[in-house]
């Protein structure tokens, strides 16, 4: 239900612009400046199609969101959608969790990136993996769990700037970039095969996660009903556009050494042909920017999550602990960055971005699920949904079983961390065990 209805006329209401924005940002966050190495060594030449392959299962995915969103209304988003999709307060309960793990993934990315670039930029340490890195990564993180906990947050018009410089830097770079790609590092296209294709657009889907971020300000939006479903298609389009022309021209400015090299901040060697070491410069700051300005929203984001999902007895009740003065969930804040931080300097990009993307992939398949089970009630063809859940559980099972085959090792840490997630709820929510005793 829609409590909100004294505020249609509110000045301060969310317009599209801001939505789109909200959207934008979300996506190009960080993600492409350090998956971008990760699909063209899966992908290969084709690793634009694998952009648009992630960019087409989004556009499904933010369809059933946008539909969800108007038909419920609910800050509680992903978990809310489900458990009235399912009438189950325990799968609920599950994708909350899930939902959670899966922030704590992509601050991982993030964080990861930031350390990446930044020994890059300042030339210090060994690049991934070294001191350097992992003081670089963990500190990132304990500064913007101090912010948050200050309760310091940019305004709505300072992360539209933040948007615009973002896709500004990379549309520069991409237009100028095009000038100097070069034939015969696009041929063969397909050298990977369209297996490949479909593992690159798998192995990198995290850089789509974001754009879930827009139905839980339905309430705070103008005129919803035209603008949700407006903003999810264009921000999900332009964060498509962005991705595709990128990693085109990357692959026709790099060769698959220097891929191969320079993996994690491949995008910024990329930058050298057209730009020089001003073009290196540049992207390696925008990625410092933007794992930056990523990490801050989804602390913030997460956390007050998992707040509203403790208040509602998906989550234990400690996650709502706050201060008394300002709405900061304390608890949730330090639980939340010291999993990140553990987990972002025991694992490399492939088994962190493998992480995120599994998990966001079957969120959004579970999304997509709900919506076809709701399509008449929500107003949605269920083709539509019905492609998205075939799309993400196919994209889901070739990463599986690409991990088997290449790092199992990987692939039974995540098939444990969910299993921890499982766990959790049987045993710590309002409905788990541990609280019945």
């Amino acid at each position: 239900m829609n409590d909100d209805n004294t505020g249609e006329n509110r000045a301060d209401l969310l317009g599209l612009k801001e939505l789109v924005a909200m959207g934008v940002g979300g996506m190009i966050g960080g993600g492409i400046f350090s998956v971008l190495g990760l699909s063209i060594s899966e992908s290969g030449h084709a690793a634009p199609v694998a952009f648009l392959l992630g960019g087409l299962m989004a556009l499904l995915t933010g369809w059933s969101y946008a539909r969800l969103g108007l038909a419920f209304r609910s800050a509680g988003g992903s978990f809310t959608y489900v458990e009235h999709a399912f009438g189950s307060r325990r799968l609920a309960g599950v994708v909350g969790w899930m939902l959670l793990v899966g922030y704590v993934g992509t601050m991982g990315l993030y964080a990861y990136t930031f350390g990446a670039y930044g020994t890059a930029l300042f030339g210090v340490g060994d690049g991934p993996g070294s001191l350097a890195h992992h003081f670089l990564e963990t500190l990132v993180l304990l500064v913007f769990l101090l912010i948050n906990l200050w309760g310091v947050r940019a305004s709505g018009h300072t992360e539209d700037l933040i948007v615009a410089i973002k896709v500004v830097i990379l549309a520069l770079f991409a237009v100028i970039a095009l000038f100097t790609v070069k034939p015969e590092y696009l041929r063969p296209f397909f050298d990977h095969g369209w297996l490949g294709v479909v593992m690159g657009a798998a192995l990198i889907f995290v850089a789509y996660e974001g754009f879930e971020l827009i139905p839980n300000a339905v309430n705070d939006a103008q005129d919803p009903e035209r603008n949700l479903p407006r903003a999810l298609v264009l921000s999900i389009l332009i964060t498509t556009l962005v991705y595709t022309v990128v990693s085109f021209v990357a692959v026709g400015n790099l060769t698959p050494g220097e891929v191969k090299q320079y993996g994690e901040y491949a995008l910024a060697v990329a930058a050298r042909p057209s730009l020089g070491e001003l073009g290196f410069v540049l992207i390696g700051v925008a990625a410092l920017f933007s794992t930056s300005s990523a990490i801050n929203a989804t602390l913030f984001g997460s956390a007050r999550l998992s707040m509203v999902m403790a208040r509602e007895q998906a989550l234990p009740r400690v996650f709502g602990f706050h201060r008394r003065d300002r709405p900061i969930p304390v608890y949730a804040l330090v639980g939340i960055t010291a999993v990140t931080i553990l987990f972002v300097n025991t694992s490399d990009l492939t088994i962190i971005s493998s992480f995120a993307s599994s998990t966001f992939l079957l969120i959004f398949t579970l999304i997509n699920l709900s919506a076809l089970r709701l399509w008449r009630h929500i107003g949605i063809h269920p083709l539509l949904p019905f492609l998205g859940v075939v799309m993400g559980l196919a994209s889901w099972l070739v990463l599986m079983g690409w991990l088997w085959k290449q790092d199992p090792g990987s692939l039974w840490r995540i098939l444990v961390g969910y299993g921890v997630v499982i766990a959790a709820e049987f045993l710590f929510s309002a409905r788990g065990l541990w609280r019945r005793g």
